[in-house]
């Protein structure tokens, strides 16, 4: 059936794009791993190795500033405020 393959055909986003050909990428670089015969190693002696000292990181506070949050919650009072009277006329007009 040469017709089922157009109706298989999606459009991808830019992102899943960009991780397809990351993923195509990074299994070409792979090479299958040689196995290597056992040689044992003699136990190396205590080797000092320098300790890096990295300072800790702390979580950056970002101020995070919405501008249109009182005008958004003032219009909302008014609009819940009107429903509320609408509703409130309508049970005593329509018994």
């Amino acid at each position: 059936m040469p017709g089922k393959s157009r109706h298989a055909r999606q459009k991808l986003s830019r992102k899943e794009k960009q991780r397809k050909k990351l993923a195509s990428l990074a299994q070409a670089s792979q090479q299958p791993a040689v196995a290597q015969p056992y040689e044992p190693v003699a136990p190396a002696k205590e080797v000092s190795t320098p300790s890096v000292s990295m300072p800790a990181s702390r979580p950056v506070r970002i101020d995070v500033h919405y501008p249109y949050i009182a005008s958004e919650l003032r219009r909302i009072g008014i609009l819940a405020g009107a429903m509320l009277i609408v509703l409130i006329i309508l049970s005593l007009v329509l018994p």
